[in-house]
């Protein structure tokens, strides 16, 4: 099974950028189908972005479309959430999350990272 630790949130105002980080350990993350998800107070935990075992296919919520971009590093173990153009919505807390099976089996993400809180002030 692999671990999953989140890093790189903090506060930031609107407008402005924040990358987020998810280092994986105990089995190369190259297995697995990666995501990021938010869950911001009240609210249910909803996807934000994902990308396959290469990394050449990447997928958006409409909310972060043109704003946030996905990455990974296989031969670190890590995968990326470079955030721009922040917004106060965008307050939450990140989650990184991976599956073995299809990038877009959201429900499938059964392995979770503690997450990491993002708070963009107005």
């Amino acid at each position: 099974q692999v671990q999953l630790v989140e890093s790189g949130g903090g506060l930031v105002q609107a407008g402005g950028s924040l990358r987020l980080s998810c280092a994986a350990s105990g089995r190369t993350v190259s297995n697995y189908a990666m995501g990021w998800f938010r869950q911001a107070p009240g609210k249910e935990r909803e996807f934000v972005a994902a990308i396959n075992r290469s990394g050449a296919s990447k997928y958006y919520a409409d909310s972060v479309k043109g704003r946030f971009t996905i990455s990974r590093d296989n031969a670190k173990n890590t995968v990326y959430l470079q955030m721009n153009s922040l917004k106060p919505d965008d307050t939450a807390v990140y989650y990184c999350a991976a599956t073995r099976l299809a990038v877009m089996a959201l429900r499938e993400y059964d392995t979770w990272g503690q997450g990491t809180q993002v708070t963009v002030s107005s």
